[in-house]
């Protein structure tokens, strides 16, 4: 019998194809070979397990990586966890090797800096898969690093890889506040030195630089700039403010400020910075290499070096910084200020004297009235020398990732735990192979993530990198 079909079936049958074929198609998901779903399987972990350096437990961590490695075969002696302080842990996990040469250390931290659910789009404990990106807190600092590590020395123990040295995994606390209070890598050196020792250490600090989803550089970090605090003080014998003076503790440190907040330190480069400038200007639109070629040059344009410290990033590369960054004064409504403080945070150039920084800080804020006093000073380390097996595997491998992307030595403005391994005679190079955009960085920020492919490109050139300066070949 013929079938004939109402005009509201028509209708509905109408919007049903129209919407089939108009409505976009999910993208496949990717597939994973099996040492991608470990890493992916491992980072999850990770970035849920809550390691913010002041409230959290990174010692829940070291035990989950822990059982991660026992679980691969490690055991023994071979994997430890030292609870250092209460909810402040520290793995050390070793692959052993022939001898033939001092071991390999490779060093990521387990500890976040603060992210509130408030502040971001989605929970910052929950590893979110988003529009080809990871989301989470530590997504990128340093959790990439640390899930990374710990998968592929599973693999290389699955695969029964004999390496010339041994392979030493780190993984600290406390790392994003400096390890100030002494339980992360300064505890290990000072307790278990023998543990960690090693020819050279792999840690976070170079990354490949990406704009416009084109690579621009390679970076391999062999120094970093020495963060210290002080403190701007004044003080006097205040009053009631119904009868105000023009002696007045706030108005004495503000003006101190200002004239802070107008002035440069000079510029200073260093065989690594001269190196990165002269390097990189090549990537960079024509205006800005050019004026970063000649910010390099023995003879620089003044207008060049102007143009290029307006850049807050540049900037940091060519001379020491201090910034205001904490204020307090003030004791009721009604009172004049018998204090008022101000913390300044410094990044100094390595080899500057702190010393220096500091008379340059009370000729700049020109009031005998305020005090300037250091409070905390990071350790002074000095620079890795450019290992040439390190830089020929980074170079070899770059060519391979990135053809045509130079390799640069870099030096951080901020500060990682690296300082600590240098300043105890072992060289330390910041390469992660992770693909970043250098214009969206959101370490410590809102929204953290890390690109997908970036995460799995990076995972496997960490596994060749690795490879590579422990075969012997």
């Amino acid at each position: 019998m013929k079938s004939i079909l109402s005009p509201t079936s028509v209708v509905f049958f109408l919007a049903v194809l129209i919407a089939l074929t108009t409505s976009p198609v999910p993208a496949p998901a990717q597939t994973l070979s099996a040492q991608q779903q470990l890493a992916h399987d491992i980072y999850k972990e990770l970035v849920e397990i809550n390691t913010v350096t002041a409230t959290g437990d990174t010692g829940k961590a070291a035990d989950a990586m822990a059982a991660r490695l026992r679980a691969a075969g490690f055991s023994g002696p071979d994997v430890r966890v030292f609870k250092s302080a209460p909810g402040k842990g520290n793995l050390v996990a070793r692959l052993h090797g022939s001898g033939a040469r001092k071991p390999i250390l490779l060093m990521a931290h387990l500890d976040v800096v603060e992210a509130r659910r408030e502040d971001w789009s989605s929970d910052p404990f929950k590893l979110l898969e988003k529009d080809g990106y990871f989301y989470g807190r530590g997504s990128g600092d340093d959790k990439f690093m640390a899930a990374t590590f710990v998968s592929n020395m599973i693999r290389y123990k699955q695969e029964g890889y004999k390496p010339d040295r041994d392979i030493i995994l780190v993984l600290e606390t406390d790392e994003e506040i400096l390890d100030r209070n002494a339980v992360g890598i300064q505890w290990l050196i000072k307790n278990h030195r023998d543990l960690i020792d090693a020819e050279f250490a792999i840690n976070e600090g170079g990354s490949v630089g990406v704009r416009n989803g084109k690579a621009l550089r390679n970076d391999i970090q062999t120094s970093e700039k020495v963060p210290c605090d002080f403190s701007l003080e004044v003080r006097n014998s205040g009053g009631h403010s119904s009868v105000p003076t023009k002696d007045n503790a706030i108005y004495h440190l503000a003006g101190g400020l200002v004239r802070l907040s107008q002035f440069d330190f000079p510029v200073k480069l260093n065989e690594t910075t001269r190196t990165w400038l002269q390097q990189a200007a090549a990537f960079e639109d024509k205006q800005l290499g050019a004026d970063m070629i000649s910010t390099a040059s023995p003879n620089p344009d003044p207008a060049a070096v102007a143009r290029l410290s307006a850049k807050p990033a540049y900037n940091a590369q060519l001379r020491t910084t201090c910034v205001a960054t904490l204020l307090e004064g003030g004791h009721a409504d009604n009172a004049l200020p018998q204090k008022a403080q101000a913390t300044v945070n410094c990044r100094v150039l390595p080899g500057e004297p702190i010393e220096e920084v500091q008379k340059t800080l009370i000729r700049v804020v020109d009031d005998n009235q305020i005090s300037v006093t250091p409070t905390w000073v990071h350790v002074q380390s000095p620079p890795s020398p450019l290992n040439p097996e390190v830089l020929g595997a980074i170079k070899q491998l770059t060519a391979e990732f990135w053809p045509g992307v130079p390799v640069i030595p870099t030096m951080s403005t901020g500060a990682t735990d690296g300082s600590f391994l240098r300043n105890a005679g072992i060289p330390t190079y910041g390469t992660s192979g992770l693909a970043s955009d250098v214009d969206d960085v959101r370490a410590h920020g809102k929204d953290e993530r890390v690109q997908i492919k970036a995460f799995y490109d990076g995972q496997e050139y960490l596994y060749r990198l690795v490879k590579l300066l422990s075969s012997g070949k």
